[in-house]
């Protein structure tokens, strides 16, 4: 499911409740020359600058932004590409064409030699802004558009994560009887008999009624653990506060509802922006970008590590969380299995703590 496309609040029977709203190398080896801004090859790294254009704010602590920011930080970090003259970032930016194009005339004014926009909704606008500017590289997250020099797309197998997250919130929803839940497929492996309950927020960013949308779900469905798939943590907030569960998307939420979050679905960013960032530093040019990385799209998962689920909160988590979902990653990572091959799986956490996969 694309993440700007709509918002969505899902829950699942018995205990869950959903509430939702879009080359090769991740290790730093040496940079070398790439384009600037004004068309001309960087004589060093310290020459190359980075843009990036966000739809909330930089420093929010938690959801999709953040995942973001966090992600390209760290890459900058790992690349040894200077903060303070080396990565610019416009925030705040909406869905709204021409919001997103004064946003790349700033990034270009700034002579950023690459740009990235984080949200669907600038598809257009950074394809339009590409071929204006063919001396810089354009980068855009969750989109489907590209061109062959220096504008490519990515995501991820977002629903790899889910799967995960599924498992252990259907095994919450064992453990506390509550049948009523959402990310139906996880959830249905470890329980067969839960019910999923959507509720759809009909935009990506809206903290209001994210926390809003998670109550009704818990009040009128009886959900008992509430997933999602929007920005901010309102919705395992609201779960913590009816005293019921949750699990996360884009960051770990652990932090803002200790007392209901089991994990979250999350992006490492990181992996595509270092991967990203290298290549355009040493492709040669902006008409190259492309080429050096790969092809239009980047599509990574859980074998490249670009998604994954947070760290399991033991103070929530039902016994046999862990186990049960490090099985399931493994067929995943090894390629024997994926969410969407046709074979549905069967888990079971036995008495004695072990895991039982079966497929079906």
């Amino acid at each position: 499911m694309k993440k700007r496309i709509l918002a969505f609040v899902l829950a699942l029977g018995m205990v869950l409740g959903l509430a939702a709203c879009g080359g090769d190398s991740s290790s730093a080896g040496s940079a070398g020359s790439g384009s600037t801004g004004d068309g001309s090859a960087a004589a060093n790294p310290a020459d190359f600058k980075v843009g990036a254009i966000y739809i909330n704010k930089k420093s929010d602590t938690a959801g999709d932004t953040y995942a973001h920011n966090h992600g390209i930080t760290a890459a900058r970090e790992e690349l040894g590409l200077d903060p303070d003259t080396q990565l610019v970032v416009v925030d705040e930016v909406p869905e709204d064409y021409d919001a997103v194009a004064t946003a790349v005339d700033t990034l270009v004014g700034e002579d950023c030699d690459i740009i990235f926009g984080i949200s669907f909704g600038y598809m257009q606008a950074l394809a339009d802004k590409a071929e204006e500017y063919p001396d810089v590289m354009f980068s855009h997250a969750t989109g489907y558009m590209s061109n062959d020099t220096n504008f490519n797309n990515y995501f991820g197998r977002a629903y790899q994560a889910r799967y995960l997250a599924g498992i252990a919130a259907g095994l919450k929803s064992l453990e506390t009887g509550n049948n009523n839940v959402g990310f139906a497929l996880g959830v249905q492996a470890v329980n067969p008999d839960a019910t999923v309950y959507v509720k759809e927020l009909g935009a990506w960013a809206d903290e209001v009624n994210e926390g809003a949308f998670a109550e009704e779900l818990i009040q009128s469905f009886n959900c008992g653990v509430i997933s999602q798939h929007c920005a901010s943590a309102q919705p395992q907030i609201a779960a913590q506060d009816l005293g019921v569960f949750g699990c996360g998307y884009n960051s770990d939420m652990t932090a803002d509802a200790p007392q209901a979050h089991l994990t979250a679905a999350i992006w490492n960013w990181n992996v595509y922006y270092h991967t990203a960032i290298e290549a355009a530093m040493t492709c040669g040019g902006a008409e190259n970008f492309v080429t050096a990385m790969g092809g239009l799209a980047y599509y990574g998962g859980l074998a490249e590590g670009f998604v994954d689920v947070s760290p399991l909160n033991e103070a929530t988590v039902a016994p046999g969380t862990a186990e049960a979902i490090e099985a399931v990653r493994e067929l995943i990572v090894s390629g024997e299995w994926d969410v969407f091959s046709g074979t549905k799986l069967h888990i079971t956490v036995n008495d004695d703590g072990t895991v039982t996969v079966d497929q079906e």
